[in-house]
């Protein structure tokens, strides 16, 4: 027991995760003697091991009079351990701190293969900091077996925080920062340059990220890497509105293994950017360019360069995009699965035509805004995705119930559709649900219920 106190002498304050004035921390419960705090802000504290007995009020204590040992006391350690593995990082942080047992198996390092840590108040850098030291004690300086750190919506995370888990996580495998918009383009190079297990990297939102890459300077960024390359393969920059064409091309050059990428309303790409993508990462089964409205019918030539490999494209709100974008992805894109076109105006029956013709395996649809889009191109649907479970027809004008009844007779695996400001009547409805009995149908019919 000596030993393992000298090892283990602290453990991080639920205050890391919580401010002082939480509902968790009133009344008394969670202070300590060496607790304090600071208005407005969390402030990360350390505390010893609790003692052998008991103290939590939210544990059932045997009576003075019966001595008798907790019910959950008699569970055994992998139970337990079983327990403490579906709780969040702050509720695992207040279990350690209930009892000695509890600390020793709150701190079992199958347990720490994941920080999730949310709010805007908290203190982040100090948690992380004092996390990572604590799960650093058995293999001083590194954390080997943290594998995924999530800190979406920590508007308090600075580039000091991300350096601290380049630091002392090199198996990092998974990072979410998304809406921590106090990040930048050096952060994430630390935690690229030094977690070469990274394949899972989400910076939503942060719109001081306009690069990643494994140098630091502008004018060697696309210098030969001698064979070094960035193992990500999911990277969502959704909402980094600096991100341009240069910053994409460089993305491309360093991240050439790639299988999903995100940009949606990263609206200074245009077609060049996507040009450079395809130069590089040539393994895209998965890309959103959603609401990027200098995106067009070019760019779609590049797109479909990917050919059997892209199964989800999502070019919703690119107005620039018409029938012949849809060509080329229906011509080289015969695998695709899921197309998401809403808003693209310029598209009419003869794209719906080809695209349906041609990938026949299509399981999802969104053609919702495109006016020009009326119950000739639906019949081409039903005709030929047989396979179609989702479809949106959202605001189109030139819909009507004669065009789902063809859908509904001829997709019978249809799980929803959305036919919201569309002028179709309740029979039609009614024949929809007669027929494709696990449809959820969105309306706005208020006739039929």
């Amino acid at each position: 027991d000596s030993d393992l106190s000298m090892r283990t002498l602290s453990t991080p304050s639920p205050a890391l995760i919580f401010p002082p004035n939480s509902p968790g921390f009133q009344n008394g419960r969670g202070s300590s003697t060496s607790s304090s705090s600071v208005t407005g802000e969390t402030v990360a504290m350390v505390h010893s091991p609790p003692p052998t007995r008991l103290t939590h009020p939210l544990i059932r204590l045997a009576s003075k009079h019966q001595k008798e040992q907790a019910n959950i006391d008699r569970l055994p350690d992998h139970s337990m351990i079983q327990i403490f593995s579906f709780l969040p990082t702050n509720q695992l942080c207040r279990c350690a701190r209930v009892c000695r047992r509890w600390y020793n198996l709150a701190w079992d390092p199958r347990l720490w293969r994941t920080i999730r840590l949310t709010g805007e108040t908290i203190n982040v850098d100090r948690a992380l900091k004092v996390l990572t030291r604590r799960l650093c004690q058995d293999t001083p300086n590194v954390c080997l077996m943290l594998e995924t750190v999530i800190v979406s919506g920590c508007r308090r995370l600075t580039d000091r925080g991300l350096y601290t888990i380049a630091q002392c996580c090199p198996e990092l495998r998974r990072l979410e920062v998304s809406g921590c918009y106090n990040i930048s383009n050096e952060a994430v190079f630390d935690v690229v340059s030094l977690c070469p297990n990274l394949e899972h990297l989400d910076v939503s939102g942060c719109s001081k990220v306009t690069c990643i890459s494994l140098t630091r300077e502008a004018s060697i960024k696309l210098s030969p890497l001698h064979g070094k390359q960035i193992s990500i393969r999911y990277l969502d920059m959704t909402d980094c509105f600096v991100l341009e064409d240069e910053g994409l091309h460089t993305i491309a050059a360093h991240c050439t293994q790639l299988t999903h990428l995100y940009l949606r309303r990263c609206v200074r790409i245009t077609d060049e950017g996507l040009r450079y993508l395809m130069i590089y990462c040539m393994s895209i089964k998965e890309l959103s360019v959603s609401d990027c409205r200098f995106v067009s019918d070019f760019g779609m030539r590049e797109i479909a360069k990917l050919e059997s490999r892209l199964r989800y494209l999502s070019i919703a709100h690119c107005g620039r995009i018409t029938d012949v974008g849809i060509r080329y992805i229906a011509k080289y894109c015969s695998k695709l699965r899921y197309l998401n076109a809403r808003g693209c105006e310029g598209i009419t029956d003869h794209g719906v035509e080809y695209l349906a013709k041609n990938c026949t395996k299509l399981k999802s649809l969104d053609i919702g805004k495109c006016p020009l889009v009326s119950d000739t191109g639906l019949e081409f649907l039903a005709l030929n995705c047989f396979n179609l479970k989702r479809l949106s027809l959202k605001s189109c004008e030139s819909i009507t119930g004669q065009g789902l009844q063809i859908v509904a007779a001829n997709c019978f695996d249809l799980q929803m559709l959305n036919v919201q400001d569309c002028d179709v009547s309740v029979d039609a409805l009614r024949f929809v649900k007669r027929h494709c009995k696990r449809c959820i149908i969105e309306h706005t019919n208020p006739a039929f219920f």
